[in-house]
């Protein structure tokens, strides 16, 4: 199978910086007064002195980092004594003691997975805009989601649009609207059922917001002061619940590859992992972009969801059901026979087939296909969302073999019933060779996600979970391949 590796290499990048909260946490409340305290006995003019040092130094790498600043100031005001005058140049100052920087991709830039950009305006004839998704690691090894922009043309020449020196990743908000149905299954799943919780969701309308949330809590332990003390546990999974299900808006000012979605909800505080984006389309033609990751909270993974239409706002969310509890979850680009369709992984060595009426709920999937071929003994799984084609439903696969060596793989699926695989490559399609065996995580070539476009197979992939190669395949040659 003849596979053209192109020149492109991305690599990790330590000078592109997330500015984020230093140390506000209310547990180390005496050192916050402390600090505060410092620069408030400060003069006017030293203070002046030291903040603009700092502005001099981190102004050029970030975007309206004063505006941050402020921001920072307000969280922890509340541990500035009352009636204690701060001058503007303090409480500037201040949020910067509070502010710190974090190389999201200073470890690795990897995992990637590419759709069609959602603007395809201006283009010569010929020419496809796309959007490449990265995992970004930093320090602690946590993951976080970066983009990239970049064409092809029809002379499949790529190019990719350089990178935005600055960073940004908002705060999360809570999610615009709940639907108490959707939310009483997940707390069910959650093991948090019972009079409580009946009690709470009785009080909520058949959509309510975090803060209708809140209120009917809040009325509730008024009612009975005992409530909150004798339901402690199923009171903080709610929250949890409603903490894990949020959004995101990006401005318009922030180039698309400067939005970083970045772990800060305790679900997914250790790590945002392995996105595979999907450009989906519904019957009736309208498109929406999904992606399926993993969350990870330093000691549990949990599958969760996102959906955008312009890459600014994104509506993050759990799933539930017993499809869901393991990696590698990848969605249909459309419904087959109604029904939303997933293929996944459940025990850590098959591949499982799911179909679900919710996107959000996914029942017990059914076994696709297992280990075959000494290369993929171990492990077998899924490398992004299903590709359709005329000949069937392309999905490209890992498989791991000795030396714990992870190699990509492909299969075809019948288009009416994707159950029924018709065709395996039983040569992997990319393995890790002499010139991509070392890195972050050796012996590893892996992917989140190809497009076809055309005749062509765009293929972004991972080389040992350090960097990313982008490789160009001949569709028909691939699918005749896969028909023998």
């Amino acid at each position: 199978m003849n596979v053209n590796k192109t020149n492109i290499y991305l690599k990790p990048d330590s000078s592109r910086v997330l500015i984020r909260k230093f140390m506000t946490s209310d547990t180390e409340q005496e050192r916050i007064k402390n600090i505060v305290a410092r620069v408030i006995a400060l003069s006017e003019e030293e203070a002046r002195t030291n903040y603009e040092e700092t502005i001099e130094d981190f102004n050029p790498r970030h975007f309206k980092i004063e505006d941050v600043f402020i921001r920072h100031y307000e969280i922890i005001e509340k541990h500035i004594t009352a009636g204690v005058e701060v001058s503007e140049i303090k409480k500037r100052l201040i949020g910067a003691y509070f502010t710190s920087e974090y190389a999201l991709e200073s470890a690795a830039l990897f995992n990637p997975s590419i759709v069609r950009h959602p603007d395809q305006k201006g283009l010569p004839a010929g020419s496809l805009r796309f959007i490449m998704s990265l995992r970004a690691i930093g320090e602690g090894h946590i993951s976080s989601i970066t983009f990239r922009e970049g064409t092809i043309d029809k002379g499949h020449s790529i190019t990719l649009k350089e990178p935005t020196h600055f960073v940004v990743a908002p705060e999360p908000l809570t999610r615009s609207v709940y639907s108490k149905k959707i939310f009483k299954n997940k707390i069910n799943a959650l093991g948090a059922q019972g009079s409580y919780t009946h009690r709470i969701l009785k009080g909520l309308k058949e959509e309510f917001t975090f803060e209708e949330l809140v209120a009917c809590m809040n009325t509730l332990h008024k009612k009975d002061e005992g409530v909150l003390r004798e339901n402690a546990i199923a009171h903080e999974r709610i929250l949890w619940l409603a903490y894990a299900n949020y959004e995101l808006e990006f401005s318009e000012e922030w180039p698309l590859s400067s939005r970083i979605i970045f772990p800060y909800t305790s679900s997914d505080k250790n790590g945002i992992e392995d996105a595979r984006f999907v450009e989906f389309r519904e019957d009736d033609g309208s498109t929406m972009y999904y992606a399926t990751f993993v969350a990870f909270d330093g000691k549990a993974i949990m599958p969760k969801m996102l959906k955008t239409s312009d890459f600014k706002h994104f509506s993050i969310f759990t799933l539930s059901g017993e499809g869901v509890y393991n990696k590698g979850m990848a969605l249909f680009p459309r419904r087959i026979g109604g029904k939303y369709a997933m293929i996944g992984r459940q025990d850590g060595e098959n591949l499982y087939l799911m179909f679900s009426d919710n996107i959000e709920f996914w029942p017990k999937p059914k076994p696709l296909l297992r280990p075959k071929f000494p290369w993929e003994f171990i492990q077998i799984g899924n490398c992004g969302s299903p590709m359709e084609t005329d000949k069937g439903w392309l999905v490209l696969t890992h498989g791991v073999g000795p030396m714990r060596e992870y190699s990509l793989g492909a299969i075809l699926l019948d288009k009416e019933d994707p159950a029924r695989v018709i065709g395996q490559l039983k040569e992997p399609l990319l393995h890790p060779g002499h010139s991509s065996r070392n890195g972050y995580v050796p012996n590893v070539i892996y992917t989140c996600g190809a497009l076809v476009y055309e005749s062509t197979l765009i293929l972004p992939y991972a080389v040992s979970d350090y960097a990313t190669e982008i490789a160009l395949v001949d569709l028909d040659e691939l699918l005749k391949q896969l028909s023998k």
